[in-house]
């Protein structure tokens, strides 16, 4: 393992020497980024994506969302309401309607921005917000939320600005409806109503991206071309801080040793951190050019691991998923990869976060206990290096990632040689971002395990990738994030409970059973807690990271060129 790690460390040193120190933009004109990954699509409800965030951040605004100081705020609305404020008013629930709690559900009152517009001019008004709930409760629409608008009773509407929400709880968070994107009824509407059930092949935001009439944001896109780039531009209807650049483009570049060398040559001005280099690099790269840019570690609630497919009859073993766990050193890849600073996870809930339960079941690297536990569940006889169940069957599994990020395909390796020690024969098959996210993920083809990362907001209950009614299917139009398969009634319990609690003593009871079960269960092997690595031309101020699921493009409109 340790020449594995050395080879790995030397892979990660060489890249090239030369820095070049772009210069200022053109009055401003141009901001070229590099990223990672193209988004699967660009529809606001479907398929959650770090790229389709990062870009849709800059061309609408969500209704709520968590700011820098992860405090909940508005945006597209005028004011959050409260219960103190009575524009929050708890209500017994419609007869025949089962509610969560003590029974009782919330009206929530908000009021969209009286200058708000689409991109094309049409005002944004409460038939929006209508055709979007019509949309988010339709079972075949696939959207990536579907509770959400389970739990949204009706709306009702005041006037073309002002709505009433009716939910059927009183959660701590009520007031946030994040995922609750706003969709322009006057061009989406007579396509959804055509076929609502193959709306998601026919939107406009993938069919006609750069129709004005899609954005409500900074900018709006003026060109999209699939895997390569998209090209944005100002978004003149636009009702907030006029943006510095009159166009951002984003640079589509999988390979992360390429943008590298993109920013090097000048092609790009700057390298995303929600999308970008990965910390190995951002720490090599700071050793060779930190003098020619700015570069920012922010460490947050994004963390990397791998979804373990449950419905492989092999891994719906626990003892076979723990010792997985317990075959691999994850404190030897952090600190000889990331010099320590992206430490190991060992659940979902970030050391960061103040609902995090530090006492639970923790897997150190036990080549002893994982064979133990392998030979226990039946995998005991040794061929070739390769373990064998009593049926001669060897204990083969099939381990996929994205193909061309460079620290995870080598962290892949690492695992696999880990586990060959351990007798398990770990079969690599990796995929463009494309194609592994919006087809193998999504549609849940991946027969064993998948390596990706999560972004988390705080106190993020985890409803979409835990809970049993959001395991995706053909049946509910692919919708939730529960990839793995996971089913625990008393973790479906917990999740729903956390939700309307209002007691915060209570409420981190709840969360420290949750991460238990986690450990306890193994539906996921949680890596290590990744550092964003933000690499930015030394003109560029304003951006700032914010250390949780909203991307820091969300405030581009903030960013501005030195002495300008």
């Amino acid at each position: 393992m340790r020449k594995l790690l050395l080879a790995v460390v030397l892979a990660l040193a060489g890249s090239l020497s030369t820095a070049f120190t772009g210069p200022l933009p053109a009055a401003a004109e141009e901001l070229r980024i590099g990223i990672s990954q193209y988004p699967t699509t660009l529809h606001p409800s479907r398929e959650a994506s770090v790229a389709k965030s990062y870009i849709m951040s800059m061309t609408q605004r969500p209704m709520t969302v968590y700011d820098h100081e992860w405090q909940l705020i508005c945006m597209l609305c005028v004011e959050l309401p409260s219960i103190e404020a009575g524009t929050a008013v708890p209500e017994a629930l419609p007869e025949g309607v089962e509610g969560a709690g003590d029974g009782q559900g919330i009206a929530l009152t908000y009021t969209i921005q009286p200058e708000a517009t689409w991109g094309d001019g049409t005002p944004i008004t409460t038939r929006d917000v209508l055709f979007t709930y019509k949309v988010g409760r339709h079972e075949k629409s696939g959207v990536g939320s579907l509770e959400l608008y389970r739990r949204i009773l009706s709306i009702d509407v005041i006037d073309d600005k002002t709505f009433v929400m009716h939910v059927d709880r009183i959660s701590f968070e009520y007031a946030a409806i994040n995922d609750f994107r706003l969709l322009p009824a006057h061009i989406e509407e007579p396509i959804f109503d055509t076929a609502p059930e193959d709306y998601r092949n026919r939107t406009a935001f993938d069919n006609d991206p750069t129709n004005p009439g899609l954005a409500f944001g900074p900018y709006r896109i003026v060109e999209a071309i699939p895997g390569s780039r998209i090209v944005l531009e100002r978004n003149e209807t636009w009702w907030g801080k006029r943006p510095t650049f009159d166009r951002i483009t984003l640079l589509t570049i999988e390979k992360t040793t390429a943008l590298e060398a993109n920013l090097l040559s000048g092609n790009i001005d700057m390298i995303s951190g929600e999308l970008g280099l990965t910390l190995d690099q951002a720490l090599a790269f700071e050793k060779r050019n930190g003098e020619d840019y700015q570069i920012i570690y922010e460490p947050g609630l994004l963390y990397e691991h791998i979804d373990l497919m449950l419905e492989n009859p092999i891994l719906q073993d626990k003892r076979v998923r723990q010792a997985l766990v317990y075959a691999i050193d994850r404190e030897a890849i952090s600190e000889r990869l990331f010099e320590g600073r992206q430490p190991v996870a060992h659940s979902g809930v970030s050391p960061l976060d103040w609902v995090h339960y530090p006492d639970i079941k923790k897997y150190s690297h036990d080549p002893q206990k994982a064979a133990a536990l392998l030979d226990e569940a039946g995998w005991s006889e040794m061929r070739d290096g390769v373990r064998h169940n009593a049926a001669g069957e060897p204990l083969r599994l099939e381990f996929m990632t994205t193909a061309g990020n460079r620290i995870r395909e080598l962290v892949q390796q690492v695992l696999q040689s880990q586990w060959k020690q351990a007798g398990i024969d770990m079969r690599v098959r990796n995929e463009p971002p494309r194609a592994f996210f919006g087809e193998t993920v999504h549609h849940r083809r991946f027969t064993g395990l998948a390596m990706f990362a999560w972004g988390k907001g705080p106190e993020h209950v985890p409803r979409t990738t835990l809970h049993s009614e959001e395991i995706p299917a053909e049946e509910n139009g692919w919708s939730g994030q529960n990839y793995t398969g996971f089913r625990n009634a008393e973790m479906d319990e917990l999740i729903d409970a956390i939700g309307v609690e209002l007691d915060r003593t209570k409420r981190k009871e709840m969360w420290a059973r949750v991460q238990q079960i986690y450990a306890e269960e193994v539906p996921v092997i949680s890596l290590y807690w990744r550092a964003n690595a933000y690499v930015l031309p030394k003109w560029l101020k304003g951006l700032r990271p914010t250390g949780q699921m909203a991307s820091s493009s969300l405030w581009v409109e903030d960013w501005t060129v030195e002495g300008r």
